[in-house]
């Protein structure tokens, strides 16, 4: 009876995904087109007949390149806002990659802009006695390097995440409003109605978008609260917070996701943490949420009392079983990372999918694997092989040991494993091994999916 009831759902399934991912690949052309409509957009309409005779090629092209600048700094909002129609054509991991780069890009325009449009007017006034466009100028790169340099060296100076997030946030919102102005201020580049017209616009998209971050989100948040049901100590320090919805009917997701959190804070609070959803996506009444001991938020959560009033900002994200159909998976975790590995077998546990999945759990030691019972008792209702790899083995130990590697992957994978989908979370490192061994064992780069916890 269950073999009847997954074959009918992986037919009902199928149709959806590949419709799934045409709409995917189609918002994905779009928002492409977006992004280099905005860029291009401030450039066309400042520059055109924007030149005064004497002006010069690099006054011009100086302009320019702080409109561009300016233009990638507001999309930067829109990169990490948490916008899912944003985020799910590319995936998280590669937005936030993006977001990065970008960041990089637009602070090379800007301090360009800086260079060939400032020393004219240092020279003129003097630091002292700037005018105030030049003032919003000299604010905003300010702002901008203080962010960039914060976020590379976030870890060199002892930042935590929870300082480095509310920086990054405030540094940020200086910056582009300061930009804004300064544009603003200049008025000589946007001197007719149209072009007013065009970046009044613009502006309001970027003010709306910080809008929707800090005020209108966590009013949605607020009217739709968790309670903490009971707190669960797991191995390799991680601590398993159960949440039960507060007044509303709960959280629907794929299983995979993960979920912004903030425990017993304000959902106006700036800093927020990203943990992926460890219960089924068929368990509708309560949600599991999974937290390693890795910093000053993550080790004190530990301690959370039941009845700790919980906000969850989710699901997000792409790394999904139910985002790529195959003949089957293979689940390649690494410490943590085995959480969302977990919620995929939970919830094909509860769809009676027999679908073969391999799961290959990478940890430091048999005492570091945490819901070691669990996995024993979902290969005895799926049809799953467990392969554990450990860097210090316990004496006696016949299996796996050391790191995954390619000859691991040939040990294990069925026949058929270059035609399963690939699921990879873990650490950096772990995941930078696996997307140059995968392709060597034959495995198609459009079936490997990554997850990566370090964004910053």
């Amino acid at each position: 009876m269950s073999g009847v009831g997954f074959v009918l759902r992986a037919e009902a399934r199928l149709p959806d995904g590949a419709t799934s991912g045409m709409r995917s690949a189609a918002q994905g052309i779009v928002w492409i087109g977006v992004f280099v409509g905005v860029c291009v957009a401030p450039l066309a309409f400042a520059l055109i007949g924007a030149s005064r005779t004497g002006q010069g090629f690099w006054t011009d092209f100086s302009v320019a390149l702080g409109f561009v600048g300016l233009a990638l700094m507001g999309l930067e909002f829109a990169l990490v806002a948490r916008v899912r129609a944003v985020a799910e054509p590319f995936g998280t991991d590669a937005v936030v990659q993006f977001h990065r780069q970008i960041g990089y890009v637009g602070l090379s325009f800007v301090v360009v802009h800086v260079a060939l449009s400032g020393p004219g007017v240092f020279g003129a006034f003097g630091l002292a006695e700037l005018p105030w466009r030049a003032r919003f100028a000299v604010l905003s790169v300010v702002a901008l390097l203080v962010l960039a340099v914060t976020s590379v060296w976030r870890r060199r100076l002892r930042l935590s995440y929870e300082v480095w997030q509310v920086v990054h946030a405030v540094t940020a919102a200086v910056a582009v409003v300061a930009a804004l102005v300064h544009v603003l201020l200049v008025d000589h580049y946007l001197d007719s109605a149209w072009k007013k017209a065009l970046w009044t616009l613009m502006t309001a998209a970027f003010v709306g978008l910080l809008l929707w971050i800090r005020i209108l989100r966590p009013l949605r948040l607020r009217r739709r609260p968790w309670s903490v049901e009971r707190v669960i100590a797991e191995r390799g320090r991680i601590t398993v917070l159960v949440l039960r919805p507060r007044g509303h009917d709960g959280l629907r997701f794929e299983p995979g996701q993960f979920a912004w959190i903030t425990v017993g804070g304000s959902p106006f609070a700036v800093t927020a943490h990203p943990f992926s959803l460890a219960s089924s996506a068929e368990e509708h009444g309560t949600l599991s949420v999974a937290v390693k001991a890795l910093g000053d938020f993550t080790t004190a959560v530990a301690a959370t009392k039941p009845g700790t009033t919980v906000y969850v900002d989710g699901p997000h994200g792409v790394f999904s079983i139910d985002q790529y159909e195959g003949p089957g998976f293979c689940l390649i975790a690494g410490g943590v990372g085995l959480v969302p590995a977990l919620s995929m077998l939970r919830t094909m546990a509860d769809r009676g999918d027999l679908r073969p999945v391999v799961l290959l759990s990478a940890h430091p030691d048999w005492d570091s694997i945490p819901f070691r019972e669990e996995l024993d008792e979902l290969a005895t209702r799926l049809n799953l092989t467990l392969v554990h790899v450990l860097e210090q083995p316990p004496p006696g130990w016949s299996g796996e040991r050391g790191y995954v590697t390619a000859e691991t992957l040939r040990r294990h994978l069925p026949a058929a494993g270059p035609r399963l989908q690939y699921f990879v979370c873990g650490p950096n490192a772990m995941l930078d091994a696996m997307e140059a061994t995968l392709p060597q064992v034959g495995v198609p780069l459009d079936r490997i999916h990554t997850e990566r916890f370090t964004w910053v």
